[in-house]
């Protein structure tokens, strides 16, 4: 698994940013794939995602996670659900230990929050979509209802597709350049005609750094490149593959 040092040195916070390696699933999932929402076994997901918890010294029923559906909705946790019971959103916040908020990606970016004085952590799901929508705006928002500051708020955007990996089309870039012109800084030109490669971490950043946050960073990864320790969506796209796994993030507070 992969953590950051500044989060590492926050007292009661534990965080991940977990491979896809460890865990007990085979072929296209091989081998930590946490998404219930893949064609894996089920049996397997849940292996997978009591082994990702283990490693945070936590039991398997402490993750919780939603039904990730590209937009900017937020829920507050109290304490875990049942899978088949998770909201439709894309963020989660609490002020509860033992729970750990996680988020699934196959080339979105998990984005990770705590405010440690307010003990109060969140999780974003941040694809292109909701991004845009502001998602990461959104839970800074409900941290703040529940005693957070966002002067105190560590932000830090995970691994997640590159710009080097993200070619988009000609359409693509409009909804951003009508948010803010100067958003034309996240498109370079592609090698092919037409096409542009979009930036999706540099925006996050400069969303996130409009907060005013104490600490915004990111990870040098690329999901989409790195197939030997992530999975990703474009990757199997491109291949052809008729499913992906999941990779997971999560962060809990300390009891």
């Amino acid at each position: 698994m992969i953590t950051l040092g500044i989060l590492n040195e926050l007292e009661g916070v534990r965080h991940a940013f977990f491979t896809r390696n460890g865990g007990a699933s085979e072929g296209l999932y091989a081998s930590n794939n946490c998404g219930f929402g893949s064609g894996d076994l089920p049996s397997c997901v849940a292996e997978n995602r009591r082994r990702s918890m283990a490693r945070l010294d936590l039991p398997g029923e402490a993750l919780v996670t939603v039904h990730q559906v590209h937009g900017r909705e937020v829920a507050t946790v109290e304490r875990p659900w049942p899978h088949a019971e998770a909201p439709k959103a894309d963020a989660m916040v609490t002020n509860r230990p033992g729970v750990a908020l996680g988020i699934l990606g196959a080339d979105c970016a998990p984005v990770m929050f705590v405010d440690p004085e307010a003990r109060v952590i969140g999780a974003a799901h941040a694809g292109w979509r909701g991004a845009l929508a502001g998602v990461t705006d959104a839970t800074v928002a409900a941290m703040a209802k529940l005693g957070a500051a966002p002067n105190r708020i560590y932000a830090v955007i995970g691994p997640c597709i590159a710009q080097r990996s993200y070619e988009v089309g000609p359409e693509f870039p409009r909804p951003f350049l009508a948010e803010n012109p100067a958003n034309t800084d996240f498109f370079a030109p592609s090698a092919r005609n037409g096409h542009l490669m979009f930036d999706l971490v540099g925006y996050l950043g400069r969303r996130l750094g409009a907060l005013d946050l104490h600490f915004v960073s990111g990870v040098p990864y690329d999901t989409c490149r790195e197939e030997d320790r992530f999975f990703s969506y474009r990757r199997a796209t491109l291949r052809g593959e008729r499913d992906y796994g999941r990779n997971l993030s999560a962060i809990a507070l300390e009891g």
